[in-house]
């Protein structure tokens, strides 16, 4: 029998301003805390749940309806489901999907995530867009107190405080806790011309990243986030990746200082997502946290350079601070790395999207334009990077 016929018994969902909602569990039962965030995606659940940057983080899916495609073993970005807890409204009875290997909920079991269902996740995603992203509980099981599913005020003061002792996501160094543990190659697609040599910096790496790399003739050495300058250069690149991943990028002081080393070498580089957050504070700026974030698959991203207009896949809660007007000095050591301007704003919000620097060959965008399930307007970039490399080393060999 699958974990999707069993009777449901009573889950509940507290949120620290004690905002909750009593529904039925779903998936693993017991007690999780996390980060509670909402995704706006209509499709690729699986891909969310697998992406290392969801990592101590309860996803709410606004999308009504989820599981009704199950899982397969072809769609996953990584090895595991990384998501803290899980928040469905309808759970789907069984999957009708014929690339589907087993059931989403088996699955989540599989990999004890706690989940709850039969909430009012419309009502939800309100109150987050309203009092921002904050610190939540999702209870089932033997870690729900008598009383807590009738909402009574003692069994929710117990859920309540162990909401609020749990760690705030501001000030968390988490790409360590999902980096490879070992290097690994992705290579060029047999008959790709090979063109170059990438090291992508796994910070928390989809697996679709070094694949459209590798199908553009990079041959792609993917590194531990611990990794050192001298280690990077070990592997002789053409250029430097930096991936997503989760955390606060204020505290990843090792990332930054490496990612000034790969400038101070004059190698190319590019980052997203949270390689971009880690650029912006390799040149100087600031960062910031955002209210609730951009998590989903239809954020409108502006191209300021071309005025082009495109959908992009989005999962970051982190943003730069640059100015947006025209283009600035980077802050750090004096302008050492000449000027910056932004080269992506978002259209909802006015977020930075994009950084370029003028007077060195790096470039970064927040959004994940190697999107699955998409959208794949942005896939464009990979391609930019490429030839930035082929470039640069073009005009070193012509220089030397």
């Amino acid at each position: 029998m699958s974990a999707a016929q069993v009777e449901r018994d009573p889950a509940v969902l507290v949120l620290e301003d004690g905002y909750f909602q009593v529904g039925r569990a779903y998936a693993a039962r017991g007690r999780t805390v996390g980060e509670i965030v909402f995704s706006t995606g209509m499709t690729g659940y699986q891909e969310t749940l697998t992406d290392p940057s969801y990592h101590r983080q309860i996803v709410v899916m606004t999308a009504p309806h989820v599981g009704n495609t199950g899982m397969n073993d072809e769609d996953p970005e990584s090895h595991r489901i990384w998501v803290a807890g899980y928040v469905v409204r309808d759970p789907a009875r069984r999957a009708s999907n014929w690339r589907a290997r087993r059931e989403l909920e088996d699955e989540l079991v599989e990999q004890s995530v706690v989940g709850i269902c039969d909430v009012d996740t419309r009502a939800l995603t309100r109150h987050l867009r309203e009092r921002g992203v904050m610190r939540a509980g999702i209870f089932s099981g033997s870690a729900l107190p008598a009383g807590a599913e009738d909402g009574r005020d003692q069994a929710m003061e117990v859920l309540l405080d162990v909401v609020r002792q749990s760690p705030f996501m501001a000030g968390a160094d988490l790409a360590r806790e999902v980096t490879t543990t070992e290097v690994y190659t992705v290579e060029p697609p047999e008959g790709t011309e090979d063109v170059c040599t990438v090291v992508a910096v796994d910070l928390g790496i989809k697996s679709r990243t070094p694949q459209q790399l590798a199908e553009r003739g990079a041959r792609v050495h993917v590194v531990p986030q611990s990794s050192t300058l001298a280690d990077i250069l070990a592997l002789g690149p053409d250029g430097v990746f930096f991936s997503n991943g989760p955390g606060d990028p204020e505290a990843a002081t090792h990332e930054v200082e490496l990612l000034r080393g790969v400038l101070d070498a004059h190698l190319p580089f590019f980052g997203i997502c949270f390689g971009n957050q880690l650029l912006g504070r390799a040149l100087g700026y600031g960062t910031y946290k955002l209210d609730y974030g951009h998590r989903g698959v239809n954020q409108p991203v502006l191209d300021r350079a071309t005025g082009k207009v495109e959908i992009t896949a989005h999962n970051h809660g982190f943003a730069v601070d640059v100015p947006l007007d025209a283009p600035s000095v980077a802050p750090y050591d004096d302008g050492r790395y000449g000027r910056v301007e932004v080269s992506h704003v978002d259209l909802n919000d006015g977020v930075v999207e994009g950084l370029r620097a003028l007077d060195i060959p790096a470039f970064s965008v927040q959004y994940h334009p190697e999107a699955a399930a998409g959208p794949h307007d942005a896939e464009h970039v990979f391609d930019r990077f490429i030839a930035m490399m082929v470039a640069h080393r073009a005009a070193a060999d012509g220089g030397s």
